[in-house]
């Protein structure tokens, strides 16, 4: 049937078709043929195999990267808290969860696992060390793990838990049939493509067995207001995992990957300070208000027990991401096979790097991004960051019985 819709459209205006549409037009039937041999639901990466990776959403700009406060970030007040972490309030809880199971897969999956909603996520915090963790654990034959971040629970939540655990595959048809029909500009065919791929693919979780766990991660998760209720929703029983650093250096760090991007941005401490004479820092800038851990931490834990979350310290993760890695394995309640033997110290990035104890080859180090030099702040701003933060990060070593020692 989509067969005929597609060619009853393009008729009258087959005198504008081109080479390219017409090898467009031929890949689709042969994707359509692919489909019907060969089913999505008995097709399967083995577990060693790469997951399939996902383009990201470009971003809107300069202002989109410095915004202030986006509504969907929990709301916050500036000055230190002073909560309960031991005891929640029963009326702080939603009323009832519904609790949301993967169907069972049929007989013939078995062997080949399906895709199941994710049993532990990843949820912060952006430039703690989330791609690291994620990378270093997925070496773990137990773990499997989306290859992008989904963003499901913050960007993409009306889409559905179905859409979250299979995605969807239906826009090529679309992709095709515009560009066959309209000859867009290579430019809008660009921005097609990238919406299509947008939507085929992200929000797809890989293929597990019943004795592996599925994992994603989304850092934005940790600052987002609704997350922790949605994702309890989806399942109570879900791990989380924080990956955490000292405040000021993460700020540092995330301005700087923005300046890569963007590089008529207003200075660091324009954008930290409403007042550096007089030590007013702006909260409502994203970079600064990511860092207040404690605030954060305390909407979760109105859905979530402190025990299902883990700690993860960005900066012991770079000088032994041995030892955090085995507390990750922990928590998950995997076998310690991700070892030190496993990890290269690359001392031109300053950061660890991945090999293969079997291997001889070269070891695999993360993107170019990672251990990128930073940009020099004024040593005054540093110190009147630290001051801010102090009391936070003192009520966060509290909240979770830990000190990150970043005084």
């Amino acid at each position: 049937m989509a067969c005929v819709l597609l060619f009853s459209r393009l008729h009258p205006f087959s005198h504008r078709l081109t080479r390219t549409s017409i090898c467009l037009l031929s890949l689709f039937i042969s994707y359509l043929c692919y489909c019907a041999l060969f089913p999505a639901d008995t097709i399967m990466h083995k577990p060693g195999d790469p997951t399939p990776s996902c383009q990201r959403v470009l971003a809107d700009g300069a202002k989109r990267r410095i915004q202030k406060t986006p509504s969907c970030v929990l709301p916050l007040d500036a000055r230190p808290i002073n909560v309960e972490v031991s005891r929640l309030k029963s009326d702080q809880r939603p009323p009832s969860i519904l609790h949301i199971d993967t169907p069972s897969p049929p007989m013939g999956n078995l062997k080949f696992g399906n895709k199941k909603l994710p049993n532990a996520i990843i949820v912060g915090v952006k430039k703690g060390g989330t791609r690291a963790v994620l990378e270093f654990i997925r070496i773990h034959p137990d773990v499997r793990a989306a290859g992008t971040e989904t963003h499901f629970f913050d960007r993409n939540y009306d889409r559905g838990l179905e859409w979250y655990r299979k995605g969807y595959e239906l826009c090529l048809l679309v992709w095709i049939y515009r560009i066959a029909i309209y000859q867009s500009s290579p430019n809008n065919k660009k921005r097609m493509f990238t919406l299509c791929f947008h939507l085929s693919f992200r929000g797809l979780m890989p293929r597990t067995l019943e004795s592996q766990i599925t994992m994603e991660k989304t850092p934005s998760y940790f600052v987002t207001k609704e997350t922790p209720h949605r994702i309890s929703v989806m399942s109570r029983n879900t791990k989380l995992i924080v990956v955490v650093r000292n405040p000021v250096t993460r700020a540092i760090s995330d301005y700087t990957q923005t300046l890569t991007k963007s590089p008529d941005l207003p200075s660091f401490q324009d954008l930290a300070f409403r007042n550096q004479s007089l030590g007013i820092v702006d909260t409502s800038w994203n970079a600064i208000r990511i860092g207040l851990y404690a605030l954060h931490l305390e909407n979760w834990l109105r859905y979530f027990p402190l025990a299902q979350i883990h700690f993860v310290s960005g900066e012991r993760l770079i000088t032994d991401p041995a030892g955090e890695l085995a507390r990750v394995q922990d928590f998950l309640g995997l076998k310690r096979i991700v070892t030190d033997k496993h990890f290269y110290f690359n001392r031109t990035k300053g950061f660890p790097c991945l090999k293969k104890p079997e291997s001889s080859g070269s070891p695999r180090c993360l993107g170019k991004s990672k251990g990128r030099t930073h940009v020099q702040i004024d040593r005054d701003a540093i110190e009147q960051l630290r001051d801010f933060y102090r009391p936070y990060n003192i009520k966060f070593y509290e909240m979770v019985g830990h000190d990150f020692k970043w005084e």
